[in-house]
C-alpha cells in the first residue's frame, strides 16, 4: 500500500492579535428617524442602539476588510509571509464570482495564499474561528487571518422598521496561530433551517448586484439600492434565540472544560441588547462579569460584530488580553456558533 503523507498537527491555538476598522461616518438614531417612522427613544429601548457606522466616500467592503486585516497582522507581530490562509466571513460581498478573500489578500500583499469566503450570517465569525483553529490544528496552515466584514447598509431599506434602525457597517479581524497554551475551545455550532425565513433577503439578485456594485459608499438613506432588502421577523428571531442560545452557551462551556465561574468576559453577537441581557441572565453569569455592548454605538454589523466588540472592550479597558471569554454568534440561517477563548492582547493600533 502506498503511504500518503499527512500534515504535521498542532494541538494548541489562540487568537494572537486583533484589528478593526470602523467607518468614519457616525449615524445617530435622530438621523435615521429623518427617514424612518420611529424615535430615538423607541429605537434605544427596543434594540440598545444609539448610533451606528455607515460607509461613506471611498470606503467599501473590500477596503475596510483589508484595513482591519492589516491592523490585526500588525498587532499580532506575526510576519505576513507566515500566514497561509485568509478567511473572509461576510454576507454582503456583492458577487459570488469572484469571491472576496483573494482580492482582500492581494490588497494586503499576500497574493497566492489560500483565500476563501465563509457565509454564515451573523454567526460567520464564530464559524470562521472554528474553521481557522481546526485548519491550524490539522496542519493545513500555520497561521490564518480571519476577517469578519460587512457593509449591511448597502441595499438596506431605510424605511423598514425591522432592520433600518439596527444595522451598521464595519470590519474586525484576528490572526489565529499556534500557542503554548490552548486559547480556542472546540466550536459549538448548529442551525435551524425550519425557521430560516425569519431573516431573509427580498431579492431580485441580478438587478440588485448590478445596482449595488455602483452604489458602494453611497448613503442608503438617500440612495437605497431598491429591490433587494434584508427582512427580519424580530419577534420570531427573539423567540428562537431565547430557547436555542442558552443551550448553546451551556454546551460551549461543557465541551470547553471551563467552569461558568471561570468566565471573565461575555461577548455575544451584537444583535440586540435585550437578547444579550436575557442570555447572560439565563446562563447565570455574575452581574459583575463585563458583557460587550458595542451595539450601542456601532449597531449590528453581522459577521463583524464579535471582533469589533472584543476590540472595543480591549481598547476601553473593559476587558484585558489573556482573560477567558465566552463568545456566541447567531443570526441568519438560523445558525449559531460559539467558543470559549483567551482574549488576544489589546491592540497597539486601535480603530478609534
Amino acid at each position: 500500500m502506498v503511504s500518503i503523507a499527512v500534515n504535521k498537527s498542532r494541538e494548541n491555538v489562540a487568537m494572537l492579535g486583533i484589528g478593526a476598522y470602523r467607518p468614519k461616518r457616525l449615524v445617530s438614531n435622530a438621523e435615521v428617524c429623518e427617514v424612518l417612522d420611529s424615535t430615538d427613544e423607541w429605537i434605544y429601548e427596543r434594540t440598545g442602539v444609539r448610533n451606528r457606522r455607515w460607509i461613506s466616500g471611498e470606503e467599501t467592503l473590500r477596503s475596510i476588510a483589508a484595513a482591519a486585516g492589516e491592523r490585526a497582522i500588525v498587532n499580532s507581530g506575526v510576519d505576513r509571509s507566515k500566514i497561509g490562509a485568509v478567511i473572509l466571513a461576510t454576507s454582503s460581498w456583492l458577487t459570488l464570482t469572484p469571491h472576496g478573500a483573494p482580492q482582500v489578500a492581494y490588497d494586503m500583499g499576500m497574493n497566492g495564499v489560500a483565500a476563501f469566503d465563509l457565509t454564515s450570517g451573523c454567526g460567520g465569525f464564530g464559524y470562521g474561528l472554528g474553521v481557522a483553529a481546526d485548519m491550524i490544528r490539522s496542519g493545513s496552515a500555520e497561521y490564518v487571518l480571519l476577517i469578519g466584514a460587512e457593509t449591511m447598509t448597502v441595499g438596506l431599506d431605510p424605511t423598514d422598521r425591522g432592520t433600518a434602525m439596527i444595522f451598521g457597517d464595519g470590519a474586525g479581524a484576528v490572526v489565529v496561530g499556534p500557542s503554548d497554551e490552548n486559547g480556542i475551545s472546540p466550536t459549538v455550532w448548529g442551525s435551524d433551517g425550519e425557521n430560516a425565513a425569519a431573516i431573509m433577503q427580498d431579492i431580485d439578485f441580478l438587478e440588485y448586484m448590478h445596482r449595488a456594485q455602483s452604489m458602494q459608499g453611497m448613503d442608503p438613506a438617500v440612495d437605497p439600492v431598491g429591490r433587494m432588502s434584508l427582512r427580519m421577523e424580530g419577534p420570531r428571531v427573539f423567540r428562537w434565540a431565547a430557547v436555542t442560545l442558552p443551550r448553546a452557551l451551556s454546551t460551549a462551556l461543557e465541551i470547553s472544560g471551563v467552569a461558568k465561574e471561570d468566565i471573565e468576559v461575555f461577548v455575544p453577537h451584537q444583535a440586540n441588547a435585550r437578547i444579550n441581557e436575557l442570555m447572560k441572565k439565563n446562563l447565570g453569569l455574575a452581574d459583575e462579569i463585563p458583557m460587550a455592548n458595542d451595539i450601542e454605538n456601532t449597531g449590528n454589523t453581522s459577521a463583524a460584530s464579535i471582533p469589533l466588540a472584543i476590540e472595543e472592550m480591549l481598547v476601553t479597558g473593559k476587558a484585558k488580553g489573556g482573560q477567558t471569554a465566552l463568545l456566541l454568534g447567531f443570526g441568519a440561517g438560523l445558525s449559531y456558533a460559539g467558543q470559549v477563548v483567551t482574549l488576544p492582547p489589546a491592540p497597539a493600533e486601535p480603530s478609534f
